[in-house]
């Protein structure tokens, strides 16, 4: 997954790669905190921060699905597992990381403006509930835009690395539509298609999606023109916005 170091960009200080792997070890950290909390509370009846609902009347197995079919749970679970992986290198590189590290970034920005526009304001959260909402949908947000703010790495991202990247949320969304249809069960409001009409959802999903698009574009730019502490791979070309991250990774 990793490039080999030839030539080209210099390594990184020891110090910055350091601070790299405490930053992304703290985010990957406060995530399977969060993770760990909101299951237990599953577990127990407790309250689910995502929704609300709480108690033992839903079966367990039922209520377990309905976790993990949230997007907040799944961007979670991606920011944790690429944040654990940079602490451990962080000049990690591979088509396939890119396209990871662009999803970690994107859906947790998502997760984290979503729940704060629309979803904050339905739900009353106390006690270990309120603990887990402020680490999954606000501390990880924000820990995960100031790693990749200050270290990057940078000059990976172009359009089909992007387009990669949109995959999972298009595929959780015809997930979250196939199983509210068969179970009458959506995770989100805004996506109720019993309750708002399968049009009406459609539409709000697609703005949604848009939304994403554009942050994807504004994400891209970053890449492009903000500095960061890490510099690319040594080994690895910054890729073009019209590169195709199925070629070779080529030396500078």
């Amino acid at each position: 997954m990793a490039s080999s170091q030839t030539s080209g960009a210099p390594a990184p200080r020891p110090g910055v790669v350091l601070a790299a792997r405490v930053v992304y070890g703290a985010v990957a950290l406060a995530v399977a905190v969060g993770l760990v909390v909101q299951i237990t509370l599953i577990f127990s009846g407790g309250t689910d921060a995502n929704s609300g609902a709480s108690g033992t009347a839903v079966p367990l197995a039922t209520r377990l699905v309905r976790l993990f079919s949230f997007f907040t749970i799944q961007s979670n679970l991606v920011v944790c597992v690429v944040a654990a992986l940079m602490a451990m290198d962080p000049r990690r590189d591979g088509r396939g990381w890119r396209v990871a590290q662009l999803d970690a970034l994107l859906g947790i920005i998502i997760t984290g403006v979503v729940y704060d526009i629309m979803l904050a304001p339905l739900l009353h959260l106390t006690g270990w509930a309120e603990v887990a909402t402020i680490l999954l949908h606000y501390v990880s947000p924000w820990l995960a835009v100031i790693a990749w703010v200050l270290f990057g790495p940078r000059r990976r991202l172009g359009i089909r690395t992007a387009a990669a990247a949109f995959i999972w949320p298009v595929v959780w969304l015809v997930y979250t539509f196939a199983h509210g249809a068969v179970t009458n069960w959506y995770p989100y409001p805004f996506l109720d298609a019993g309750h708002l009409g399968l049009a009406q959802a459609l539409v709000n999903a697609v703005m949604v999606l848009v939304a994403a698009v554009v942050l994807a574009v504004v994400v891209m730019i970053a890449d492009r023109f903000v500095p960061a502490l890490l510099s690319p791979r040594v080994g690895s070309t910054p890729q073009p916005a019209s590169a195709d991250p199925t070629g070779p990774v080529a030396a500078p």
